[in-house]
């Protein structure tokens, strides 16, 4: 937490879900490319080696043709549980210069079987912060938490 006269640096999506957290985390992983762009955007591009040190490289389209690449390195991966990843280097731990945030996505059991999930998004900087919330992250990854619930409840 941050003090009063520190600005926080994180944007927090929490949500209680009504499926297992193994399912919502195998579905996470498993069918990505469905659910990471919120609709209308597509992701025709999505190469994932999910592992801790793996490389992803996503890219979502809207439907004017605008394009948002993005691609990164999982640092942390604990199954059924817990997917950190971060922007911060490419395949082969090659930096980032232009670096902007690292995500801790947590798979918390409840006790009706449920999930709380929990999806942190960690800046390097109060301008990246401010940026992230601005371009809509709390609607934009509400909305795609949305779609990956819809496809867990299919499985």
């Amino acid at each position: 937490m941050s003090s009063p006269t520190e600005p926080s640096l994180e944007l927090i999506l929490t949500r209680d879900i009504p499926v297992s957290p193994e399912k919502l985390f195998q579905t996470w992983h498993q069918r990505l490319q469905e659910w990471w762009a919120p609709k209308p955007l597509t992701t025709p591009v999505c190469e994932v080696d999910f592992r801790p040190g793996g490389a992803f490289k996503t890219l979502m389209r809207d439907p004017e043709g605008t394009e948002y690449p993005a691609c990164g390195i999982f640092l942390d991966i604990e199954k059924g549980s817990r997917i950190v990843l971060t922007d911060a280097y490419d395949a082969g731990w090659k930096p980032n210069p232009a670096i902007f945030f690292t995500a801790v996505i947590t798979f918390d059991p409840l006790p009706d079987g449920g999930t709380r999930y929990t999806a942190r998004a960690l800046h390097w900087t109060e301008e990246n912060c401010k940026k992230h919330k601005e371009m809509g992250f709390h609607e934009g990854w509400a909305q795609c938490l949305d779609q990956l619930i819809e496809i867990a409840k299919q499985n």
